[in-house]
């Protein structure tokens, strides 16, 4: 089977061909319109996913070199994302479906992250545990199998990669924030400053970023100018700790209580290499095999919507042309058609 698959729940416009489950191309476009604004503007995004989809499939088309002719089937993602975002990729894969009389499958985007690491090892067992951590997402799951998770806990608040941006943002640094923050962390002292980590009552494996983004408002602005230039490699990399300490405390909880052997870690957040190491040392510690997808499938992009539709289309799913884009969609509500 020849699949294409589309990505556009933001601001990333993403082709990727596969043939068989095997990736044969991966094209990501990304769109500069957002940085001088600090963040994702939606209605710029969605003009921007229209100039670029026909460009971006044609190449990911091209690299495979697989004509759109042959083409067996083709998904999108549907949801969640910006509704006039999602309208783009989805419209467009539903032409081709309804042009070529091929099947179609709408993808939920978080499903997607779920199997990316599947790109590269395909033979990733379940169940297993995903900790997925984003600009809109932070969620730590139980894969039993295709289309059934179970999720553990989940951001009370800000996400992860928003708790990134919102702190780049006190710290005046470019947007993205995450990038951003790792960088400038590497000339700073993580022990410096004791940022709080959130300790939840209820669901032990909820997670909260928004106490710990204020406590580093607080604490920058009642430094002076000059302490302000001086510290604030220290505050990133001490706001940085905090947060892969929160993201790692939940995983090893989860391993052992579960005592599942396999985590997967995904989303943008992912590529963060103190993230990676700390999740790294606690397989080390606790016995388990992680699998962190490599950076060009941790941020938004096709290939893992179209890891995730093969997945699918193996079991006989597809969707129906009239599938509307769903921008609050949740894990739970799976790919099923």
């Amino acid at each position: 089977m020849k699949l294409l698959a589309i990505e556009t729940s933001c601001d990333e416009t993403a082709a990727a061909v596969f043939r068989d489950g095997q990736l044969l191309s991966n094209i990501v476009a990304s769109q500069q319109e957002h940085l001088k604004w600090g963040g994702v503007v939606p209605e710029l995004a969605s003009r921007a996913h229209i100039i670029k989809i026909v460009p971006v499939v044609e190449q990911a088309l091209q690299e495979a070199g697989i004509p759109l002719e042959e083409i067996d089937a083709v998904a999108a993602t549907y949801g969640p994302g910006l509704i006039g975002s999602l309208l783009v990729g989805l419209t467009f894969a539903k032409g081709i479906a309804l042009s070529r009389n091929i099947p179609f499958l709408g993808v939920n985007h978080l499903e997607g992250h779920l199997f990316s690491a599947m790109i590269e090892h395909p033979d990733l067992p379940m169940p297993f545990l995903a900790l997925v951590v984003s600009g809109g997402h932070t969620f730590l799951a139980l894969v039993h199998d295709i289309g059934r998770y179970e999720i553990l806990g989940e951001t009370r608040d800000d996400a992860a990669g928003e708790a990134f941006d919102k702190v780049a943002k006190i710290l005046n640094l470019p947007y993205p924030g995450g990038p951003s923050i790792e960088k400038l962390a590497r000339d700073g002292d993580e022990n410096a400053i004791q940022f709080p980590v959130a300790k939840l009552k209820g669901n032990a494996y909820d997670f909260s970023f928004s106490g710990l983004k204020t406590a580093v408002l607080y604490y920058y602005n009642k430094l002076s100018d000059e302490d302000k230039h001086r510290r604030r490699a220290d505050v990133a990399a001490s706001f940085q700790k905090a947060v892969v300490t929160a993201l790692s405390e939940k995983v090893a909880l989860a391993v052992q209580r579960s005592r599942i052997r396999h985590v997967v870690v995904a989303g943008g957040v992912a590529r963060n290499r103190s993230l990676a190491d700390a999740i790294r040392t606690l397989a080390e510690k606790h016995d388990f095999q992680v699998y962190i997808p490599s950076l060009q499938y941790c941020t938004d992009n096709a290939a893992m919507i179209g890891k995730a539709a093969d997945l699918f289309f193996r079991r006989g799913k597809s969707s129906p042309l009239d599938l509307p884009p769903r921008p609050n969609l949740t894990l739970t509500e799976s790919s099923t058609g």
